[in-house]
């Protein structure tokens, strides 16, 4: 049976659907398009190969594509910039549900398919997900100054050194000398610079930082886009 060509249809290319899908929000939809193409593209390629006899080279070359593959992909994560679509408002509303949202189930997780999947995922869970990593930060740090009390001592002696200074400015009246005031400020910074550096504050800080970036980088990449909450629409009256 033969179908005539309708005057009505449209084609869209899969670019401009694509931009559509990003510019409307609907990125969950590009990323579970993405995956089944990778997932399409195996399965044939399997069910071909099963037809021919195949060598013990071929099968060796074939899965070492798909290692360095992979490796690449994972390489490639840590030269973007994660943070290119981060803004203020990201951290100004409410912390996505650390069971639901922010872990999630098995099946929320993932290998990208691609670099560009890969890429498409970090930047929008660490948009989602920005108040989750801003806390995991925090416990990292406070992990690295429990490993390290020398730091801690450092950190409490730096905060302490600010609130006398404080607490003597408003009782000498420095508000009426600026320039006073200014160099007390001063000397107070390289102080509070020396006894970090002595007290190895600043290695606490380093640890927090790497930790916290792989954990954000690994979870960000592997972690599925999920549907964002459409606004509920009102009866019809």
């Amino acid at each position: 049976m033969v179908f005539s060509s309708n005057p009505l249809s449209l084609s869209v290319p899969d670019p401009t659907f694509e931009s559509w899908l990003r510019d409307s929000g609907y990125l969950d939809v590009i990323d579970d398009h993405q995956t089944a193409a990778a997932s399409t593209t195996g399965s044939t390629s399997t069910t071909t190969d099963s037809t021919v006899t195949i060598s013990i080279t071929g099968f060796l070359f074939r899965h070492l594509v798909s290692l360095f593959s992979h490796l690449w992909i994972l390489l490639s994560l840590f030269t973007l910039n994660p943070f290119s679509k981060l803004t203020t408002n990201d951290f100004s509303g409410e912390t996505p549900s650390w069971t639901k949202g922010f872990f999630g189930d098995f099946g929320s997780y993932s290998f990208p398919a691609s670099v560009s999947q890969a890429r498409l995922r970090v930047h929008e869970n660490v948009k989602r997900y920005a108040r989750n990593y801003a806390s995991l930060f925090i416990l990292f740090f406070a992990c690295s100054l429990y490993q390290l009390p020398v730091a801690l001592v450092g950190l409490i002696s730096s905060l302490a050194l600010w609130d006398l200074f404080r607490f003597f400015s408003d009782k000498w009246g420095l508000d009426m000398f600026p320039v006073t005031q200014l160099v007390l400020i001063r000397i107070a910074q390289c102080a509070t610079a020396i006894i970090l550096i002595l007290l190895n504050v600043q290695m606490a800080l380093c640890c927090a930082l790497g930790v916290s970036y792989i954990v954000m980088i690994l979870h960000a990449a592997f972690r599925k886009l999920t549907p964002l909450k459409q606004p509920s629409r009102g009866r019809w009256k």
